[in-house]
Parts: C-alpha cells; structure tokens; sequence
C-alpha cells in the first residue's frame, strides 16, 4: 500500500466492522486535496473573513452573515445524499468554520464576540463563553492547522478510489455503536486518553481537534457533536467520532481480536438493533 492510498484490505472488511458495531451508516472520510471536486456541492463562494480584512474594515458582515452555510450543514446534506461536500477558502459557509477548516488564522474579533457576549446592534451572542477575553485564549490552544492544500473534501468511505487516502473518519452513531468505538480505540493502541471530547463548534471537533492532536503527535479519536447550534444536523440522541485514518484502518483490521466477538457485545448489539428499528433505519 502506498502512503496515500486507501488499504484495499479495509475497503472488504468495512461492511462487517459496520454491521458489528451495529452503525447504521457509511462513515465519512475527509481529505484536502489540490483538485477541486466535480461532482457534490459546496456553499456559495463569499468574501473571505480574514483578520487583516477585518482590521482594515474591509469585510461586509451582513453579506457574510447573509450567506450563511454550517459546515456541519453540508456534512449534514452530504450524509443524506451520499455525495461530496467541499470547502475553501472562497466557498467555507460558516466564517467560524473557515477559522476551524484552517483557511484563516487567527480567528476574528467578530466571530469571537458573536459566540461568546455578542455584538451591539447586530447579535445577542451565543453565550458559549464567558468573555470574549476566555474565548481567545481557547482560539490560541486550538490553534487549528492551516489547511495544507485549497480543497476539503468530505465524502462516504465507500467512494475514495484506491489512489486516495482520507486523512480522518467520521462515523456518525449512537450510544451503543460509539460505545464499540470508544473502546476499540483504547484495545488497538492501549491508550486510557486516546478518545478526546474538547469545547469546540461541531466543525472543530470533527476536523480541527483531531488533526491538531495527530500535529502534536498524539493521536486522538474525538467524540463531537456537542454544539448547540449544530445539533439540527445530527439526528436525534446522535454524536460523531472522528478518527485519524491509521487509528480507524488498525480498529478495522484488529476487529476480530477484540470484545465486539464476545457475547457481552451480543447484548449491547441487541440495543443498537432495537434503536435503528425504533428510528425506522436500516442496518448497515
């Protein structure tokens, strides 16, 4: 297997992990790539929020604000369709996200206002912070990676080509099927801490906290889904888990060897059942 391919060997064995876990749904793979995508959507190109624009008085916020698009949303839409959601620096949706996809640093003063006290004669703030004092030290610790190439991508596992690789995995779930994920991740690397839940939008936790922990060296899987705002595009009682490639490709592989063989599995898989028939889904 090249570097930057996707191991045949996890592509086969993907459908039974999913269907031993009890996930109801394709994961998502993300990848940055310097093709834009042919086929799927992203939101409607707007000016970008940078900081230097924002300083020199340069950015219409009502515009920005007015093409409004969650990066969480077009997951959301992605998911649903089964097709490619993309992003850049042009076309980021959310001007939060754009912070969060690495297409500018640091983030602005109006973002840190908006989500934390608000902004007179324009929001009331979401009150997911104290001050927008605490808010910037939080921004400075995220301190999301700056996107290495002019395209994200966000598409099913299922459809990366053998000469692509993603760079994480989402997989979408509810408590039980999260529960086989939390602790495979532990039996395939024998790390208590190797799950991370940090304060973050939605959009940080699927793809800014886990690529920051792989930039520092330490893998982490994140659970995420936290986010008031975006839990319209979650489905009801559901989380996510987003997953460095190599630690998803070692929990495919290793699988067999684990408790989702044993019968107290049997019984939490008996639950995971009986949610995807309560919520009229289909098994995987």
């Amino acid at each position: 297997m090249q570097q930057n391919d996707i191991d045949t060997t996890v592509t086969e064995r993907l459908p039974q992990f999913l269907a031993r876990l009890g996930i109801a749904e394709m994961p998502m793979g993300l990848v940055y790539t310097d093709t834009e995508p042919q086929e799927g959507f992203s939101p409607e190109p707007l000016e970008r929020p940078t900081p230097e624009r924002e300083q020199r008085g340069e950015v219409n916020w009502q515009a920005v604000f007015g093409g409004f698009s969650c990066v969480m949303g077009n997951i959301w839409r992605a998911r649903k369709k089964r097709t490619t959601a993309w992003f850049s620096a042009d076309r980021y949706g959310c001007p939060g996200g754009s912070f969060f996809l690495g297409f500018h640093s640091p983030q602005t003063e109006t973002i840190i206002h908006y989500v934390s006290t608000g902004i007179p004669n324009f929001s009331e703030g979401e009150r997911y912070c104290e001050s927008p004092e605490a808010l910037r030290r939080i921004f400075a610790i995220t301190d999301p990676r700056p996107a290495p190439k002019p395209f994200c991508v966000i598409k099913p596992l299922d459809q990366f080509g053998p000469d692509e690789q993603p760079e994480l995995v989402l997989c979408f779930s509810r408590p039980e099927p999260l529960c086989g994920l939390h602790q495979l991740a532990t039996f395939v690397t024998n790390d208590p801490e190797v799950v991370a839940s940090p304060w973050s939008a939605a959009c940080g936790g699927a793809i800014t906290w886990p690529l920051r922990y792989m930039e520092r060296g330490e893998p982490r899987a994140v659970l995420g889904g936290w986010d008031p705002s975006a839990r319209k595009f979650l489905k009801t009682d559901e989380l996510f888990m987003s997953l460095p490639y190599p630690l998803f490709r070692g929990m495919v592989l290793r699988a067999p060897e684990s408790f989702l063989m044993t019968h107290t599995w049997d019984t939490v898989l008996k639950k995971a059942e009986r949610s995807t028939r309560t919520w009229g889904e289909s098994p995987a």
